[in-house]
């Protein structure tokens, strides 16, 4: 492929460093963005802190794809968290051509299948990033290390040119990244690991949750099975991580993008790409998911009233619940 022009949709956390990155090593890049994060962006460019550093970076932002303009090496990077997707889609679509390869830089399973209905080139990335965005105009990346692992695969499986050349331009901003031919079975791991998302964003720290994401990813890994999906294993997982993200810093201000989505006041979360995607396997194969429709159904309520981080009681969620297995 010839220089690729990444078009970024979604400028949050993983979007707006992504997009920061890349530019900062040369590559051609459009972020779209919107409301006061689109304004703050066009005013000063975007704050990008790794640890306590600090440094601006005039990323070329736009405010929706009728603004990008879109050649045959584009390639669009979708940000935008799982229950925003469709909308973004609609929009894409309006204005790219069909055939513009699309890679899913977001948490869940949902995003690939959603976009195949649509787009023939459809590319999964596995997103190990620890990253936050609570203000506008900011993002803040923890990690010391490496700024993230990006693993890319074509869906269902296997590679092209496209993956491998997303590869190269990742490695040349910094992350970590390869290709994978089992993109999904990565991205399923991950899953299992932000089942405990709406856990660390609606309640506060104890046993009682620690207990509760057991719950959760337990049902997880039980659901998986059942519907025959497959799944890397957790030490697969622990051995592509190491020691590549750490040391992390100024982990303590902010928690799981669910939690930031809470913190932020947004009004909706993924919650249901995530826990509702281990509830909704679990009805069309038979097995009960008790924890995952309740911190479902939890973490919908808080998003949607806007309630504060860490003001429900764990404990008080797991007397709710039949007794563990």
């Amino acid at each position: 492929m010839s220089r690729l022009h990444h078009v970024v949709v979604g400028a949050g956390a993983i979007g707006g460093a992504v997009a920061a990155l890349l530019h900062e090593s040369g590559a051609r890049v459009t972020l779209v963005a919107r409301g006061a994060h689109l304004e703050a962006l066009r005013a000063r460019g975007l704050s990008l802190a790794v640890g306590d550093d600090v440094r601006r970076v005039a990323v070329p932002v736009v405010g929706g794809p009728g603004e990008v303009a879109w050649d045959a090496d584009a390639v669009v990077h979708l940000a935008v968290k799982s229950h925003q997707s469709a909308d973004a889609l609609d929009a894409l679509l309006a204005q790219a051509p069909a055939t513009t390869p699309l890679v899913c830089l977001q948490n869940g399973v949902s995003n690939e299948r959603a976009a195949l209905r649509r787009m023939p080139a459809v590319h999964g990335v596995c997103v190990m990033m620890p990253a936050s965005h609570l203000r506008p105009g900011e993002v803040v990346l923890h990690s010391l290390g490496r700024p993230g692992l990006l693993d890319v695969g074509r869906c269902p499986t296997g590679s092209d040119e496209v993956d491998h050349a997303v590869v190269a331009a990742y490695r040349a901003a910094g992350f970590d990244s390869v290709v994978r031919e089992d993109v999904m079975a990565w991205k399923h791991r991950k899953l299992l690991l932000n089942l405990g998302n709406g856990v660390d964003a609606t309640c506060a720290d104890s046993p009682a949750a620690e207990e509760l994401v057991r719950r959760v990813r337990a049902e997880g890994e039980v659901v998986l099975a059942a519907a025959g999906v497959d799944v890397v294993t957790e030490v697969a997982d622990r051995e592509r991580r190491g020691d590549l993200l750490r040391p992390l810093a100024r982990r303590d201000e902010a928690g799981s993008s669910t939690w930031q989505s809470l913190a932020r006041g947004a009004g909706s979360s993924e919650v249901d790409h995530l826990n509702g995607e281990i509830v909704l396997l679990g009805r069309l194969h038979g097995v009960s998911t008790p924890a995952n429709a309740l911190v479902q159904e939890v973490t919908a309520a808080a998003a949607r009233t806007r309630a504060a981080p860490g003001t429900l009681d764990a404990a008080g969620l797991l007397a709710r619940l039949p007794a563990s297995p």
